[in-house]
């Protein structure tokens, strides 16, 4: 009996595996992915001990080392020099930034520890050896024995990659002042601490540390420590792992990860008890004489129920089966995308059993859910009751009947409205399976035009330079006039910058206080409407998160103190707040900021418009000039990271409209056939009474049309109410995600699913063909 409702029933079971598999394989493919970044990240940590604490600072000499490991809580210090230099990569236009960063002599076991891919490590006194970054290496094609040229403290310098490494520091590996990766124009070299240190005139000092604290440390009080011993050394404010661009970058992705795998497979679960609902309470229907039969020969309740569990059971199972292949499937995928961000020296996909039993569980309660109105029906029915015809449907007005409407209406559109109205919550369902199937291609659509819009804002509305170039030390009047005069350069807005902690009753955040100039127009604040907000003259315009995390308002005094020089602290006035979609700052007049730090017109850096047609000699300026510690160019980065999203992109599009497409397919097909079912002797009689097969056809699937209309306006609604609510999810001190749609991506979510349906009413209309009317029209009702 099994076997044959299996046979029987197959399409319609097999529409209900297959929506099973989609949430199974989104279940197990995110999941596994989750739990593969997380155990691949505190690996990494572990074995190539990742750093707890990190200190930047002007010089200090290499004794005070010692005082920083006396500071209670730390367990480990290794001391470095790291400088920051303008490149000459082979086969870029452009100058690129590299960040060198000093590594002992001979190999050791230190924080930070590099994992060596390929090539060998430095060679003790080699001047111009050094290790290059994994990402840096692969985007520009080179390895080891290549050479890059840099301006090393004023000297150009060749250098020669003798090896290619990874390090947990710089996991994600994003330059400074950028917002996006470009592996192309920023990388990151390893090279020994004797050349490094004599290069920039460091022997026996140090400019940088990273802490390992003991069991049981008290993070803050370690960095209040540290702050205290590196204060008359230029010391720029120790952090923890919190506020470590790479550490937040890959935590957040995790965190996401956890959520996105906890909703979207609820929603084809949801749509799978459904349908099996749908299937089993009409085959019970259908089998009330067989059902009656065989509790009058003997056969008790349980062994009857439990035939209708194994149906739902065998759905699952077939279900589970190819959920977990394709989830394997995908999150091997998934795990390749996450290497084009986040450099690994492996990133498996860890098979947990955990999940695929947590999936297999999951399965199963839907299955149990979807099937218990069935089974309780098949339980409850007394044998005397199931061996007579169902009870026909108790027929009365309607609100159809009641209106106008019905006078509107061809005989067949009453029809159609009659039935929808008849089956009352199984319509509803329906039209919120498919509104399901819509709602997540919409939301597809929400990730694709939050993306476009923040690139849009970022790099038209607010970055409206082409080159963004950054000082080796805040530069003077005379610097600032070297600049403007560059080749090519139209126009020139210098900026000052300096890290800040701000503070506003027991709450506070480590930023950077950006000072612009007054009217300038190559970078524009704006708020919620894309409208400029002016900067003061006097006190600060703050990121609204960043106004969120601190409490305060328009007309609230916080205390900024700063960490870089003097170290002064000032209360200054908030001003006003700006929407910005990345980071959290502050900003200030230029002027005003540099009276707060009492200095002359200095700058930290300078945003340039340029005439693209004199590129070539600008960027060969910047290569050779001391002055310049790295260049960001705004096209050209955002060139590359759209390349990476590309293929990221695509990937998840076509992944969404898949599993969309089975939605959509399986609850259409779903309903028509059980109408089909329902109503084969009415339509049977309808042929016989000389309605053609495209009419009948029309009747049968008309229903599901109307229930289609109405369920795409309300998918549209579910998609928005689910992207809105990511939009709160994701937001972070990093970056802010609006709630971006655009008409095309409703417009795509709608044609996909009624192309979905389409071909699932092809295939019924081809049954309805098929129908043997004398066969039907024998069948006692």
């Amino acid at each position: 009996m099994l076997l044959r409702d299996l046979w029987h029933q197959r399409g319609q079971l097999l529409a209900a595996a297959l929506v099973v598999a989609c949430g199974i394989a989104s279940f197990v493919s995110m999941r596994l992915t989750y739990e593969s970044l997380l155990a691949a990240r505190d690996s990494y940590y572990r074995v190539h001990r990742f750093a707890d604490v990190f200190v930047h600072l002007k010089r200090a000499p290499d004794v005070m080392a010692q005082r920083l490991r006396e500071i209670p809580g730390v367990a480990e210090v290794h001391t470095r020099v790291v400088m920051g230099v303008t490149l000459d990569v082979p086969g870029l236009a452009e100058p690129a930034t590299g960040r060198l960063v000093s590594v002992p002599d001979r190999r050791q076991a230190m924080l930070n520890d590099l994992f060596l891919r390929r090539g060998r490590y430095i060679e003790p006194g080699s001047t111009e050896e050094v290790i290059a970054s994994e990402a840096f290496a692969a985007a520009n094609r080179l390895d080891v024995g290549d050479r890059v040229g840099a301006v090393i403290n004023g000297r150009w310098k060749s250098l020669r990659i003798v090896g290619i490494a990874l390090s947990p520091e710089f996991i994600f590996e994003v330059g400074p002042g950028a917002l996006f990766p470009d592996n192309r124009r920023f990388g990151v070299l390893w090279m020994g601490h004797q050349a490094l240190a004599s290069a920039f005139d460091m022997d026996g000092a140090f400019n940088d540390a990273v802490f390992g604290l003991a069991a049981g440390a008290v993070v803050p009080d370690v960095l209040s420590r540290i702050d205290l011993v590196l204060e008359r050394y230029g010391g720029l404010a120790a952090y923890g792992r919190d506020d470590h661009v790479s550490h937040r970058f890959i935590t957040d992705e995790i965190a996401q990860n956890r959520i996105s795998s906890t909703w979207i497979p609820g929603i084809f679960l949801g749509v799978a008890m459904f349908l099996l609902h749908l299937v089993l309470s009409r085959l019970v229907s259908l089998q009330r004489t067989q059902i009656g039969l065989l509790k009058a020969f003997g056969y008790g309740r349980g062994p009857v129920s439990l035939h209708y569990l194994q149906l739902a059971g065998a759905t699952v199972s077939l279900g589970v089966v190819l959920g977990t292949g394709a989830g394997l499937y995908l999150g091997e995928g998934l795990t390749a995308l996450y290497l084009d961000y986040y450099r690994f020296p492996a990133l498996p996909l860890v098979f947990s059993p955990e999940v695929v039993g947590a999936g297999v569980g999951l399965s199963l309660v839907a299955a149990g859910l979807g099937a218990a109105g069935a089974v309780a029906r098949a339980f409850e029915l007394p044998p005397a009751e199931a061996m007579r015809p169902e009870r026909p449907s108790s027929f009365h007005p309607g609100v159809l009947e009641r209106t106008r409407l019905r006078r509107l209406l061809p005989p067949a559109g009453r029809m159609i409205l009659r039935s929808i109205a008849r089956r009352g919550w199984k319509s509803v369902l329906s039209a919120l399976g498919i509104a399901c199937a819509v709602g997540l291609l919409v939301l597809g659509g929400f990730f694709m035009d939050t993306l476009d819009y923040m690139l849009r804002v970022q790099f038209q509305d607010v970055q409206r330079d082409n080159v963004t170039v950054y000082f080796n030390q805040p530069g003077s009047a005379a610097v600032q006039h070297d600049v403007r005069h560059l080749p090519g350069v139209l126009h020139a807005e210098p900026f000052r910058t300096v890290p800040a902690r701000l503070r506003f009753e027991h709450r506070s955040r480590r930023t950077e206080v950006t000072g612009l100039d007054a009217g300038g127009d190559l970078y524009q604040l704006l708020d919620r409407r894309l409208r400029r907000v002016g900067l003061p003259a006097d006190g600060l315009l703050l990121s609204r998160k960043l106004a969120d995390v601190l409490q305060v308002g328009a007309g609230d005094r916080v205390t900024v103190e700063v960490l870089e020089g003097e170290r002064l602290v000032r209360s200054l006035e908030v001003a006003g707040v700006v929407d910005d979609l990345v980071g959290i700052f502050a900003y200030m007049d230029r002027a005003a900021l540099n009276r707060l730090l009492r200095e002359d017109s200095v700058a930290s850096g300078a945003r340039l418009r340029i005439d693209v047609r004199q590129s070539a000699q600008l960027y060969d300026t910047l290569k050779h000039m001391p002055a310049v510690a790295g260049s960001i160019f705004q096209e050209a980065a955002l060139d590359s990271f759209e390349q990476i999203l590309d293929r990221s992109l695509r990937v998840s599009t076509l992944i969404n409209v898949v599993f969309a497409c089975v939605i959509a397919f399986g609850v259409v097909y779903n309903g028509a056939r059980v109408a089909l079912s329902e109503r084969g002797n009415e339509l049977a009689s309808l042929r016989v009474l000389g309605f053609t097969r495209r009419e009948v056809a029309a009747m049968l699937l008309g229903e599901q049309v109307v229930l289609m209309l109405l369920a795409i306006p309300c998918g549209f609604t579910l998609g928005t109410w689910v992207s809105w609510f990511l939009s709160i999810q994701l937001d972070t001190e990093m970056y802010r995600v609006p709630l971006v749609l655009t008409p095309a991506s409703f417009a795509f979510s709608a044609l996909v699913v009624i192309a979905a349906a389409l071909v699932s009413g092809i295939i019924v209309a081809s049954r309805i063909n098929r129908l043997d009317l004398i066969a039907v029209l024998k069948t006692r009702e």
